[in-house]
C-alpha cells in the first residue's frame, strides 16, 4: 500500500527516489497463487506534487469547458426544431456521450493532483475500466454511424430522409451502446480476471488496458491475443468502414457539378473528419504498437482522446456550423425575451 508518508518524503525531497519498488524480486508460484490486489497506485502524470497542484485547476477549466460546452450543444440541439435531423441526433448523442466519457477520466484526476493517496480499488479500478472501455467503444460506433448519415446525406440525397428514418437513427445509436458495452464486459471480465503479481503500481493516469495488462503475471499468448482482438475490431475495422464511406463520399462530391454544393458537402464533412482523425489517432497510437513500446510520452495522446477530445467536439460541431450557430442566437433571444 502507497502510504501518505510515503508521499511527504517524496515532497521533501525532489530527487528522492520513489518509495516503491517499479520492478520488483517476482513472485514465486505459491506466492503468485496466493497473492490477492485489493487496490493499486495511480502514479499519474507526475509525482511531482508542485507540478500536481499546476495541473489540478488545467483539468478545472478543461472539465467546466466540457461540461458547459457538451450541455449547451445538447440543449440547442433539443429546442430547435430545425436540427431535429438524422445528423443533429447524431451529434446531441455524441455530446452526451462526451460528458460521460470525460468524468470517467477527469474527477479522477483532480483528486489524485490535490489529494496525498493515489491509491483506488480493486473494484473502482475495474468500474473505471469497464466505463472507460465502454465509452470508447460506442464512440466507435457511433462515429462510424454518423459517416455512414454523411454517406446517405451526400451520395443519395433524394432518398436522405427515406433512408435515414427515425427508426434506424434509434437503432443505430441502440446498437452502438450494446455493442460498446458487450465489448467492454468481455474486455473488463478477461483482463481482471489476470492475477497482478509483479506491482499494483499502474503507470498511468487511469486503469487502461496496457497498464493493467502489463501488471499481469498470466498473461497467455491467447489471451492477449483476444484483447486485442477485441480492440481491433473496434477501432482498427471501423476505422476501415469510416474510410470507405468517405471514399464514396469524395467520387460523389466530385461528381458534382456545382462549386456551391461541393463547398457545402468538403464543410458538412469537414467536423465530423477532424473529429475522427484526432480521436481514432490517437487511440491506433497508443494500442496498434506492441506493448513493449509503451512509453511515457503515451500519457499525453491518452490524454487527447479522454480528456480534451469531449472539450473539443462541441465547438468542433457548432462553430464551424451555421444552422448550429443561428440555433444558438434564436434560443438565446427567447431566453432573453422571457
Amino acid at each position: 500500500m502507497f502510504t501518505n508518508a510515503a508521499f511527504k518524503v517524496m515532497q521533501n525531497d525532489a530527487n528522492a527516489k520513489p518509495p516503491f519498488d517499479i520492478n520488483p524480486i517476482p513472485l514465486s508460484t505459491e506466492e503468485r497463487n496466493h497473492s490477492s490486489v485489493t487496490s493499486f497506485i495511480l502514479l499519474g502524470f507526475t509525482t511531482d506534487p508542485k507540478l500536481q497542484l499546476l495541473l489540478f485547476p488545467v483539468f478545472t477549466l478543461i472539465y467546466i469547458i466540457t461540461l458547459v460546452g457538451n450541455v449547451t450543444l445538447i440543449t440547442v440541439v433539443r429546442r430547435s426544431s430545425q436540427l431535429h435531423t438524422p445528423m443533429y441526433f447524431f451529434i446531441g448523442n455524441l455530446s452526451f456521450l462526451d460528458l460521460c466519457y470525460s468524468s470517467v477520466y477527469i474527477p479522477k484526476i483532480l483528486l489524485n493532483c490535490i489529494s496525498e493517496d493515489k491509491s483506488i480499488s480493486f473494484a473502482g479500478c475495474a468500474a473505471q475500466f469497464f466505463a472507460s472501455a465502454g465509452s470508447a467503444g460506442i464512440e466507435c460506433y457511433l462515429l462510424a454511424a454518423m459517416a455512414y448519415d454523411r454517406h446517405v446525406a451526400i451520395s443519395n440525397p433524394l432518398l436522405y430522409n427515406a433512408v435515414m428514418s427515425k427508426k434506424l437513427c434509434m437503432g443505430l445509436v441502440a446498437a452502438s451502446y450494446l455493442n460498446g458495452f458487450a465489448n467492454s464486459i468481455l474486455t473488463t471480465s478477461l483482463t481482471f480476471n489476470l492475477s497482478s503479481c509483479d506491482s499494483s503500481i499502474i503507470d498511468d493516469f487511469f486503469c487502461g488496458l496496457t497498464p493493467v495488462v502489463k501488471l499481469s503475471c498470466d498473461v497467455t499468448d491467447s489471451c492477449q491475443l483476444l484483447l486485442y482482438f477485441i480492440l481491433t475490431y473496434n477501432v482498427i475495422i471501423r476505422s476501415a468502414l469510416i474510410l470507405t464511406s468517405y471514399a464514396s463520399i469524395l467520387v460523389a462530391v466530385l461528381k458534382m457539378h456545382s462549386s456551391m454544393g461541393q463547398r457545402k458537402a468538403f464543410s458538412t464533412c469537414a467536423t465530423h473528419l477532424v473529429s475522427i482523425t484526432i480521436y481514432y489517432g490517437s487511440i491506433l497510437f497508443i494500442y496498434a504498437r506492441p506493448s513493449s513500446s509503451f512509453v511515457e510520452g503515451n500519457k499525453v495522446v491518452s490524454v487527447f482522446y479522454t480528456v480534451v477530445i469531449p472539450m473539443l467536439n462541441p465547438f468542433i460541431y457548432s462553430l464551424r456550423n451555421q444552422e448550429v450557430r443561428e440555433a444558438l442566437k434564436r434560443l438565446m433571444r427567447r431566453q432573453s425575451a422571457s
